[in-house]
């Protein structure tokens, strides 16, 4: 049997203020066309749908139309939530929607829910566990002492019957320890989110979603899509694909990628104004940073002719070290919430910064809040 693995979506996402949707329509058509092209049995996407709990309504939209001809190419749709959904709103229709052969994660009541296929080489059991905060498996399994986000996994699979002489496929949005991270990751504070990979070792496959880059970790098998495009600057260098497992007899599990090319790329570019204004026109997502040690006053303008979507120009030289001119406001989602308050911070105390007995106080407080969140 053969899967497409997907993840992090982040349908609505805006970029330095710009709407993605139109590149992330043009991506979503793509992988319709790569699972054609592959004759995928199932698309499993793990987490992170929307970019917020509440999307917006051509955000869903989006989505519904790329479900829907995936479905009426006949192939099976498995999703979970991750930390950017709501986990209700995901799950809405999800009983309904079954018929059609889309699988969603209801609302976790304690146990992972699973999906039984078949083929010639016998059963083939996904797993759904959608994104998992402490308090929310303490609700369930009271009974179990749960203080970081590896004791809620591991409780939560304990209560899980998984026979491990078939075939087992686990979607998960989760951080795994060791993973590649990049800016536009939401992470818990003081790495309360840590998850050790050996947790999952019952299972054949575990389809991961939450970390933008794609990459295995530890073993090909337990593997992150990364998301289908580039969300910060920080991914300029990742190589976005979607992955393709094939699952055959027990132990015969073949992953290999399909690279994705997206509607505007998202780059740095550096170098003097002349270098810079001599290279093809572009409408890719850029961020410029020009050496010159004179820069014409229109500099900005200029560079904006041969690339019109620039969202971020910087000058940097002997005098300037490092002077940065957002054309943009940063996009406030970027930052973690620390970054935020020491932001705050430091307008309201004349550019003082925190010092690290208020960073140690605002880090208590802010774990308090992820684990009652």
């Amino acid at each position: 049997m053969r899967f497409l693995h997907i993840a992090d979506l982040h349908l609505g996402k805006q970029m330095n203020d710009v709407s993605l949707l139109p590149d992330q329509e043009y991506i979503l058509q793509q992988i319709v066309s790569i699972a054609d092209r592959e004759r995928v049995d199932a698309v499993l996407i793990a987490g992170d749908v929307y970019q917020r709990s509440s999307p917006q309504a051509d955000a869903m939209e989006l989505f519904d139309c790329f479900v829907s001809q995936l479905v009426s190419q006949g192939r099976k749709v498995f999703i979970i939530s991750g930390n950017h959904d709501s986990a209700q709103r995901i799950s809405y229709f999800s009983s309904l929607i079954k018929a059609s052969g889309v699988y969603v994660t209801e609302a976790f009541e304690g146990k992972l829910q699973r999906v039984t296929l078949q083929d010639p080489s016998g059963d083939i059991v996904i797993w759904m566990l959608p994104f998992l905060r402490p308090s929310s498996v303490k609700r369930w399994l009271p009974e179990e002492k749960i203080v970081t986000y590896q004791d809620a996994v591991e409780a939560v699979l304990r209560q899980t019957a998984v026979d491990t002489k078939k075939r087992n496929i686990l979607l998960c949005h989760q951080f795994i320890t060791g993973s590649e991270t990049s800016d536009s990751e939401e992470r818990a504070v003081g790495g309360l989110d840590n998850i050790d990979a050996s947790v999952f070792d019952d299972f054949d496959y575990v389809a991961l979603g939450h970390i933008h880059k794609p990459q295995k970790v530890l073993r090909d098998t337990l593997r992150y899509a990364g998301s289908p495009l580039k969300y910060s600057f920080s991914e300029a260098v990742h190589k976005k694909s979607v992955t393709i497992v094939d699952m055959d007899a027990k132990d015969d599990v073949v992953v290999r990628t399909a690279p994705l090319y997206p509607l505007h790329d998202v780059r740095l570019l550096e170098g003097t104004m002349r270098e810079l204004m001599s290279q093809p026109y572009s409408e890719d997502y850029l961020w410029i940073t020009i050496h010159d040690e004179l820069p014409a006053p229109d500099a900005r303008v200029t560079m904006s002719t041969n690339y019109p979507n620039m969202m971020k120009f910087s000058v940097v030289n002997s005098k300037t070290k490092m002077d940065m001119d957002v054309l943009a406001t940063q996009s406030m989602e970027n930052k973690t919430i620390t970054d935020l308050f020491s932001d705050f911070y430091r307008l309201q105390n004349n550019d003082q910064d925190l010092t690290d007995a208020h960073r140690k106080v605002i880090d208590k407080v802010l774990k308090e809040m992820e684990e009652n969140a």
